[in-house]
């Protein structure tokens, strides 16, 4: 009764909401509402780096049809860039045909890749008088080699972001051919291309050598456009996943695996390849595996690509399985895959025994797919029984009072800044929090989850100004939540969906975990099993790469409303007390931050303009929910999408 009064309440904040969005998009937030958000340390440890290669033929001294030159508005743009950067980032910018009249080797290094340098970068652009040919590939390769090296087995994000408003006119080396073959050579090395006002074969030729070199095409029609999408892609060179973990070689065999002991570990695995690692396990311990592959953002991938995990024992029979997949094909985000040997509550199984075990990873691609070396990132737990005659706590495999009723924190927002992957999420609590997202990019919070207790989230995507033509464009928000051993859980089969449209209207997600309980390692379903162990959960919230061709500001707003329910216990046994509440929960709890009623209004208490709590229930949102429910269930491939949504680019994953 309780979760149907919840509901109703939930039904008619939303019906409210939505009248107050018929009058049309409300402006995201502003600069101002910016301020006090925590910059993301620069990767500036020789990993990582941005060269921009700027086209400065002939073709740029023509008007852009604002009365200014095309290279005129790129270095306005190369100037909001460079503004918008953390400080110390890599950068730093190559030119081609800028010397000469005619001549297919005109290129180069006007600013080397140093720590950012912001005036010096703006008058090395300045500099730049368009004058020639455009030797694209030549220009490629180069730009390449421009780039720090990776030393020690360090793995980082490189990025040739190249800006052209027009194609190769030299032929040799041929553009596509050259981006391909470094896309394949260089792991961490994307290229992106942004192409300034061009059409036909000079458009296809630069997506071509993007989708070859693990990058993306943006399009930039005018001025606004090309600061936009510049931002875009730079901001996700210098926001990729921070890496951490010991250099390990994973064997092609079992006969050649290494030995792995618990910690954290970084490899690489191509397309279609499986790589073995072994590990020795006593016969009571439950053994947690993860492997994280993070290919680049919105790199090329197809529907049913993915990453499974599997231990084996003996001569090759399974302990434990896992598949992750992308379920989408507008391009690569960070996928995790992860596995566990869980002795039996009674022994004797095969699988209980003490011995040597492997973990396999293995990259499920189709051709046309993303060809480079993926990095990989994969830890390696152990977890002790339950000292002798302690009794654990009965399983919990019911959302309770954390299904899609639970009421959710409201009032004014904290502004929080993700982090890039699990090893910097931010740690937030209970509260209503707001961040900005970037087309492609998946942000990462990690919450403090205790014995009994369970996480339950909504994440809403804000209400965003358009660019023309986006009303028959249409991208994703996707949310996942990890357990302490990395372990993806909340979103299969049942309780809530992963995934839901975007086209630059508000939208939300719920999502949420079962209590947590030593005992749930034993039951059979797959979103109960994982979450046997307190600690820090992580929340990832990712929006789709197609996004880039809709919102008009380079980042759209996003909302979490985040609870953790329940009292924490003091132990995972049986009657364990109740912790003491000491009365500092820390910043994460501050007043106005605890569940209360559902939200008044559109807006108040969400601090995106025309964000609504739940986008999917009720018959006022009979429109954008239709689209909802026809999200398929987790492991399975849709074949159809929602309706108006192209059906080859949107693979629902989960639903009722």
């Amino acid at each position: 009764m309780k979760a149907r009064l919840r509901r109703r309440a939930t039904v008619a904040t939303i019906g409210a909401a939505l009248l107050a969005l018929a009058a049309g998009p409300v402006p995201a937030a502003g600069a101002a509402e910016q301020a006090g958000k925590e910059a993301r340390a620069p990767q500036g440890d020789g990993r990582s780096g941005l060269v921009m290669v700027l086209d400065s033929s002939g073709s740029m001294a023509d008007d852009d049809g604002t009365g200014s030159t095309r290279m005129e508005s790129a270095r306005k743009a190369v100037g909001t860039v460079v503004d918008a950067l953390p400080d110390g980032y890599p950068t730093g910018l190559r030119v081609y045909g800028a010397d000469q009249p005619k001549g297919c080797t005109d290129t180069r290094l006007a600013l080397p890749v140093k720590p950012l340098d912001r005036e010096g970068m703006k008058r090395a652009v300045g500099a730049v008088a368009p004058k020639g040919d455009t030797p694209i590939g030549l220009s490629l390769q180069k730009a390449a080699q421009d780039l720090p090296k990776a030393a020690d087995g360090a793995i980082g994000t490189r990025t040739v972001l190249l800006i052209s408003d027009g194609e190769d006119t030299c032929g040799t080396p041929q553009p596509c051919e050259v981006a391909e073959q470094l896309g394949k050579d260089g792991v961490g090395l994307r290229i992106d291309t942004v192409g300034f006002q061009v059409r036909g074969a000079a458009r296809q030729q630069l997506e071509c050598i993007a989708m070859a070199g693990n990058g993306r095409y943006y399009d930039a029609p005018d001025a606004e456009a090309l600061a936009r999408q510049l931002q875009r892609s730079a901001q996700l060179s210098a926001d990729g996943y921070r890496f951490r973990g010991r250099p390990v070689e994973g064997g092609q065999t079992r006969d050649a695996a290494p030995v792995l002991t618990p910690g954290q570990y970084l490899d690489t695995i191509g397309p279609g390849e499986k790589r073995y690692y072994a590990a020795d396990l006593d016969a009571t311990s439950t053994a947690d595996f993860s492997a994280t592959a993070v290919p680049q953002p919105g790199a090329a991938v197809d529907t049913l690509d993915g990453l499974r995990t599997v231990v084996q024992y003996g001569s090759g029979g399974s302990c434990g399985t896992s598949t992750e997949r992308f379920f989408q094909k507008e391009g690569a985000t960070p996928l995790t895959s992860a596995v566990a040997r869980i002795p039996s509550p009674e022994g004797g199984r095969r699988c209980d025994e003490v011995g040597r075990y492997w973990l396999v990873v293995e990259r499920e691609s189709k051709p046309g797919s993303d060809a480079a070396r993926w990095p990989l990132e994969l830890t390696h737990g152990v977890e002790k029984p339950l000292a002798e005659g302690v009794t654990p706590a009965q399983s919990q495999p019911e959302y309770g009072q954390g299904d899609k009723g639970a009421v959710l924190p409201t009032g004014d927002p904290r502004d929080v800044t993700g982090g890039t992957g699990f090893n910097d999420a931010k740690e937030i609590g209970q509260g209503v929090w707001r961040d900005r997202l970037l087309p492609s990019q998946t942000l990462w919070y990690k919450v403090p989850v205790g014995w009994g207790q369970q996480l339950r989230y909504d994440v809403e995507f804000a209400n965003e100004p358009t660019v023309d033509g986006a009303s028959s464009v249409w991208s994703y928000g996707a949310t996942q939540v990890f357990t302490p051993a990395r372990g993806p859980v909340g979103g299969g089969t049942g309780e809530f969906n992963p995934q839901t449209i975007y086209n630059g209207r508000p939208m939300a997600l719920e999502m949420g975990t079962v209590p947590v309980a030593w005992t749930n390692r034993h039951e059979s379903h797959p979103n109960v099993v994982p979450v046997h162990a307190k600690g820090g959960f992580y929340i990832a919230v990712t929006l789709g790469a197609k996004a880039a061709e809709i919102a008009e500001n380079p980042e759209i707003g996003v909302v979490l409303r985040v609870a953790v329910l329940g009292d924490e216990l003091a132990g995972p046994q049986h009657d364990a007390p109740v912790l003491a509440d000491d009365g500092d929960k820390g910043a994460a709890d501050k007043k106005g931050d605890s569940p209360t009623g559902a939200d008044s209004g559109a807006a108040e208490g969400a601090g995106w303009s025309g964000m609504v709590i739940a986008a999917a229930v009720g018959g006022g949102a009979v429109l954008i929910a239709g689209a909802v429910f026809v999200l398929a269930r987790r492991r399975t491939a849709a074949a159809t999408g929602p309706s108006g949504y192209p059906t080859d680019t949107w693979d629902s994953r989960r639903g009722a």
